[in-house]
């Protein structure tokens, strides 16, 4: 029969305490402002949807595996899907703003 110690036991390797992320390390430090981490944010979208039509490319002329570009045109659709939302939550906090009464 199952015992509660044997079954506390045997859940407590899975039981060890949560590992929060260091959050006094955040990517806005050293001295960089919002703008301009947006705008890198921007380059690196465009340059990861350059590679996926890249990758694309290279598997339709038959130099690159079926894999690499599925993977690459993968990570494009995600990275676009994900500047897609931003970009919608920009525009609805603006939209949100705009109404605000002065």
């Amino acid at each position: 029969m199952l015992s509660l110690n044997s079954l506390a036991g045997a859940l407590a390797p899975a039981l060890r305490p949560v590992q929060l992320p260091d959050v006094s390390a955040s990517p806005l430090q050293g001295g960089q402002d919002f703008a301009s981490f947006l705008s890198n944010a921007a380059g690196n979208v465009a340059a990861t949807v350059q590679q996926g039509e890249a990758a694309a490319i290279a598997g339709v002329q038959g130099s690159l595996p079926l894999q690499t570009v599925v993977e690459k045109i993968m990570a494009a659709e995600r990275t676009l899907q994900a500047a897609l939302a931003v970009r919608d939550k920009t525009v609805a906090a603006y939209q949100e703003i705009s109404r605000m009464q002065i």
